[in-house]
């Protein structure tokens, strides 16, 4: 083949490539949804993970699409993606027409990476049978049995903060807060004292770190989400080796000496101990496989670590640049802690209701989960238009944009704990608010991520008092590289001791 020829048909590749882009493109357009300019190749995802945070990307299309029908379309890749616009269409999403978007649609592949087959990604019957299975074990009366051990990590936290720190110190503190964290649930999780606090480079501690830090690719991006049955056909995988290979060993050795030596401690194992088949590679609708049981125990470590750390590290963030409401809280949390005899018992922590209004209000500024993932898995109709939404459609949930908005919350910027009074809350619609989602599918371990911000929280605040250092950012600038909302180059703080009265 002459040169020429090879030319011509590398030219008309090229342009029948661009051609089918350019009409891929035209998808909401066509279906008469207002949609955002996409860029090619990356749809309107060009500046994420470059730039922006998802969240904050998500954000700006969200400030440009609004008001102007329920829904956007944006593209991820090339992918089409449904915006949530109008809280109304979001109350269906989440609530009303739940038949219909009763999946998320994240990639998880069960085969070779058995651990992304937990709560938050599976689907269908599946997802259903197992929550019901699961959320048992955040009711009240489990968190009370777990609030001792809760309390136990605050105070060893606690302790080591009043020795490592010295009065007046500016501290970075977002890798403290996560080793607390792991070592709450570690020890709820999996009975473990990871004691991460004192040792930052206990395994659980290095694997939470790990998790996170795994580069994302633009091919496995790319595949996982507008290909995932492809990619899970080549057997792309989300989690490291090491690390599934670590949490899998460290499941299979607590069951056993559990097993073993009659050990119940009433904790989030005990239950799914309680669920195991007999048979480790088959289940039913009363039992789990061991895959199944290391799956939900890594979700639980995964989703309770990171988060409720982010949200102690905002909250310290904010209360740091706003020193009358940093000072009520802790007048809240000593008023109640002498209430109780100067101790920090379970109905005293829910007795902190503006310690209560301060954690949802960073909530807002800073949803740790940022964006909520939803699926049609049937045509659905979008209430008033003419709109439908083909099964198999993704639908995004700008959390951080709709949270952000002025419409709901005035002077969006601004930290304002009182806007979660009851009668504020009632003026608002009551999905302006949803950094834990909402209805069947709301974030299951919510009440002990909360539990344990609480606790950890009023620990920090009887004992230190928090103030902008030399390195304190303003604005807040996030890790574009980790899903999570969380700060940029660590949070940096100075450190006041308290004294004892």
């Amino acid at each position: 083949m002459e040169l020429s020829e090879v030319l011509i048909l590398s030219v008309v590749a090229c342009l029948t490539v661009l051609f089918a882009l350019m009409k891929r493109f035209q998808y909401w357009k066509v279906r008469g949804v207002p949609q955002s300019k996409p860029h090619l190749i990356f749809g309107n995802m060009r500046e994420v993970n470059k730039t922006l945070h998802i969240a904050e990307g998500l954000q700006q299309l969200y400030s440009e699409l609004k008001g102007k029908h329920p829904v956007g379309g944006i593209y991820i890749f090339t992918k089409p993606v449904a915006l949530i616009t109008d809280l109304e269409l979001l109350r269906c999403v989440f609530v009303k027409d739940f038949e219909y978007f009763h999946d998320r649609g994240t990639y998880y592949n069960e085969k070779d990476d058995p651990l992304s087959a937990h709560l938050f990604n599976i689907e269908g019957l599946k997802w259903k049978t197992l929550r019901n299975k699961i959320s048992p074990t955040f009711t009240s009366g489990k968190m009370k049995m777990m609030f001792p051990t809760i309390v136990a990590a605050g105070k060893q936290f606690r302790d080591f903060m009043q020795e490592a720190v010295s009065d007046g110190a500016e501290v970075e503190l977002t890798d403290v807060l996560s080793r607390y964290t792991t070592d709450v649930i570690g020890t709820c999780a999996f009975g473990i004292e990871c004691n991460s606090v004192r040792n930052p480079d206990a395994e659980f501690r290095v694997m939470g770190r790990k998790i996170f830090q795994r580069s994302r690719g633009l091919v496995r991006l790319v595949l996982t989400n507008v290909l995932p049955n492809l990619a899970r056909k080549l057997g792309i995988t989300v989690i490291e080796q090491d690390v599934a290979e670590f949490f899998l060993n460290a499941v299979r050795e607590t069951i056993k000496y559990r097993e073993e030596n009659n050990v119940q401690r009433n904790d989030f194992m005990d239950i799914l101990i309680r669920l195991r088949s007999k048979e480790d590679t088959q289940s039913n609708d009363e039992t789990f496989t061991f895959n199944e049981i290391a799956a939900q125990a890594f979700v639980f470590f995964l989703a309770g670590f990171e988060t409720s750390s982010s949200l102690m590290a905002f909250t310290l963030y904010e209360l740091a640049a706003n020193p009358e409401v940093q000072e009520r809280g802790r007048r809240c949390v000593e008023e109640v802690l002498q209430r109780h005899n100067g101790e920090l018992t379970y109905e005293g922590v829910l007795e902190m209701h503006y310690l209560e209004r301060i954690l949802k209000e960073t909530l807002r500024k800073y949803p740790p989960i940022s964006v909520h993932f939803r699926q049609t898995s049937k045509r659905y109709h979008v209430p008033r238009t003419d709109t439908v939404l083909d099964a198999g459609t993704s639908v995004m949930i700008p959390v951080l944009g709709i949270q952000r908005d002025p419409e709901y919350f005035p002077d969006p910027d601004r930290f304002d704990p009182d806007r979660f009074t009851a009668e504020e809350e009632a003026k608002r619609h009551p999905y302006a608010w949803t950094p834990f989602g909402e209805g069947p599918r709301i974030c299951v371990g919510q009440r002990f991520g909360l539990m344990q911000a609480r606790i950890g929280l009023a620990y920090l605040l009887t004992s230190f008092r928090f103030a902008p250092g030399k390195k304190y950012q303003r604005p807040m600038k996030f890790n574009i590289k980790i899903p999570v909302l969380t700060p940029e180059g660590g949070l940096w703080l100075k450190l006041e001791k308290l004294q004892k009265a």
